[in-house]
């Protein structure tokens, strides 16, 4: 059976992907809280990725890295430590789990890795210049690490639109705001977790065997059409 190890999988497009996983593979959960979720094949461990130890896993054949951070603000508004604190979650966490997990994943049958980085790296968003700069390293980190780890193992990032989870709830508050924010973009939607997790099945999956160094659009057409 195959291994997921699954970090932040207690909520959102984590818990999704948790979801996703557990009918074939064996799925590890590190997050600060348990995932709502009891099935034969998940473990979990409650652990804060950037502050505690992390543990000791023999062998894995793939890792998705699911914890972001939603801090919009005009950049007056934005602390050095409000930009320090977004590049902790996002890419120095990532960084601990790679290194950490490296050699259980290079036990692994045909390995690979997820992160997750945003639209509003590719499109010029106001107020996302704290989180825009820290997506901006893991689709820096995806493209240097795809390169060093090849051809032993494949690392890709998903970059969503905004997505209906609990790290959302501000924004997507009411049907107001849903709606408002469906008809920014052009398919006149916005994305639910579970379609993210369906992404990110396919990139660990042997059918995208060939996929490496790539950062995966899902903007519902916001990045890549003027309607």
């Amino acid at each position: 059976m195959e291994k997921i190890l699954v970090i932040g999988g207690s909520g959102g497009i984590g818990e999704a992907i948790v979801l996703e996983q557990l009918g074939t593979k064996q799925v590890y959960n590190i997050s600060r809280t348990a995932p709502n979720i009891s099935h034969p094949n998940l473990i979990h461990f409650t652990a804060d990725i950037l502050k505690d130890a992390l543990p000791e896993i023999e062998k894995i054949d793939a890792i998705v890295y699911c914890p972001g951070s939603i801090n919009l603000k005009p950049i007056l508004s934005l602390s050095i430590d409000d930009f320090r604190n977004d590049f902790e979650i996002n890419v120095i966490g990532a960084v601990k789990v790679i290194q950490h997990y490296l050699p259980a994943l290079k036990k692994g049958t045909n390995p690979s890795v997820v992160l997750f980085s945003t639209v509003a790296v590719k499109l010029g968003m106001p107020y996302h210049a704290s989180v825009a700069a820290a997506k901006g390293g893991v689709e820096g980190l995806v493209k240097s690490l795809g390169a060093e780890l090849a051809p032993a193992i494949r690392i890709n990032a998903i970059a969503p639109t905004i997505t209906e989870t609990p790290l959302s709830a501000s924004i997507l508050r009411n049907d107001r705001m849903k709606e408002n924010m469906s008809e920014r973009h052009p398919l006149k939607r916005y994305l639910q977790p579970k379609e993210v997790a369906k992404m990110a099945d396919y990139l660990i999956s042997d059918a995208a065997g060939s996929i490496s160094g790539q950062i995966f659009q899902m903007d519902c057409g916001l990045v890549s059409f003027k309607i």
